[in-house]
């Protein structure tokens, strides 16, 4: 995928501009060496690059670093031709959930090695490690983090009386429907926002689709899901979210922005747009980790982000893994989530993001958060989507499990490559 959850977290650090398939390398770098560097543009900001750079082209001077900026539009094709040339760089960033297939190429360095001896890979985000690992083998190495959380209005939580935001589900449908009245919605939830159905199903112990025996298949009508999708029907229902659209359209910042909205989930950084179409409301937002079923812990989240690999025929390859290490390592990790209000690649880093409130909300949502399945085939899923039309199908009354078993069926299909 194209790190679409991204967009909304880039926006709330990123005013900076980096030019598409531009150029940063080090000014004082005479080295033998140099590591090109392949990374998406707008992922992290010039001044980030520069201490990066200059700190490890210091304590590499045989080492020159040159960084390429990559657009997340046609991305994929350009990958893969470059993991199939003799001209590969020796450094990509690429999306959490794009490794399988980019590995089913046979171009990517296995990593592994590195991962458990220098990385303390035990240690990262189950929702960050997992897409990089592809049948026990680690190929991607996890940067950075983003993952929606809930976008309050504290002014409407105060004046239904609500003093503190909810931590169990119980709790969120409560408040939720305190909020729901007197023209104000209280959730503002579009029908086909698949990515918080997942979830809801996740949290229930169901998936969007299992791997049995080697091959995928739609999981939707496990009762597991049916129960997540009844949990999403019953929160959508308290408010006004379209039913046959999801949270692009309209886009749910602009919705938000108008003040009689008291929720909506999204990533920290779609404050920063409602505070630019309504400056009345800047200081009045807050954040929470969508609640889980218990108070013990959030709920399950899809997480989004960035892993490292490394061509196998890249010219640096050796070179380039070195410079992973460092940008993956606890260091650079610390400095990123400070620059860029990111989720560093292990949990206990995220203290140094602590006063940050929608960060902070993100950190420990991200504790729970997951990934679509693991399938090279998952994008064909995610470019003609039937979770969107099952969950409009459900809202207006189709029955659940007949529409979760057609949804599911059509999921089966295309990660068949049918």
């Amino acid at each position: 995928m194209k790190n679409r959850i991204l967009v909304g977290a880039v926006a709330l650090v990123s005013t900076f501009a980096l030019g598409g398939c531009g150029i940063l390398s080090g000014t004082e770098a005479s080295g033998s060496k140099k590591v090109t560097i392949w990374l998406m543009k707008d992922s992290v900001s010039d001044d980030f690059l520069k201490r990066f750079t200059e700190a490890y082209q210091k304590d590499h001077p045989s080492v020159e670093l040159e960084f390429k900026f990559q657009s997340w539009s046609g991305i994929g094709p350009k990958v893969t031709a470059a993991l199939r040339s003799k001209d590969a760089p020796d450094v990509i960033e690429v999306g959490n959930t794009q490794v399988a297939q980019y590995a089913e190429s046979g171009g990517l360095r296995d990593l592994t090695l590195e991962s458990v001896r220098d990385l303390g890979s035990e240690d990262w985000l189950p929702g960050l490690a997992e897409p990089g690992s592809i049948d026990g083998i680690q190929y991607g190495i996890p940067w950075y983090a983003a993952n929606r959380v809930v976008i309050y209005n504290k002014e409407l939580f105060e004046q239904a009386g609500i003093k503190n935001p909810p931590k169990t589900r119980d709790e969120w449908i409560e408040d939720s429907e305190r909020l729901n009245r007197g023209g104000n919605q209280g959730i503002y939830l579009a029908g086909q926002n698949w990515y918080v159905l997942a979830g809801f199903i996740w949290d229930e112990g169901g998936e969007l689709a299992d791997e049995r025996g080697g091959n995928w298949a739609g999981a939707l009508d496990s009762p597991e899901a049916l129960q997540g999708m009844s949990f999403y029907k019953e929160l959508q229902a308290l408010g006004d979210g379209p039913r046959n659209a999801d949270e692009e359209k309209p886009p749910q910042a602009d919705v938000f922005a108008k003040g009689n909205v008291a929720q909506i989930i999204s990533v920290p950084g779609t404050v920063a747009q409602i505070e630019k179409k309504n400056p009345e409301l800047k200081g009045k937002l807050g954040y929470f980790p969508i609640p889980g079923k218990t108070a013990k812990e959030p709920g399950s989240v899809f997480i989004g982000g960035s892993d490292l690999i490394v061509p196998d025929n890249a010219d640096q390859r050796s070179a380039g893994i070195e410079v992973v290490k460092a940008l993956a390592g606890r260091k650079w990790q610390e400095e990123l989530a400070r620059t860029m209000s990111y989720v560093p690649n292990k949990p206990d880093l995220a203290r140094v993001i602590v006063g940050q409130e929608g960060t902070a909300a993100m950190a420990r949502g991200a504790t729970r958060g997951r990934a679509t399945p693991n399938s090279p085939q998952w994008a064909d899923v995610e470019a003609d989507n039937p979770i969107k039309p099952y969950m409009t199908a459900v809202l207006e009354g189709g029955d659940p499990e007949r529409e979760a078993r057609a949804a599911s069926e059509k999921i089966t299909s295309r990660l068949a490559g049918s």
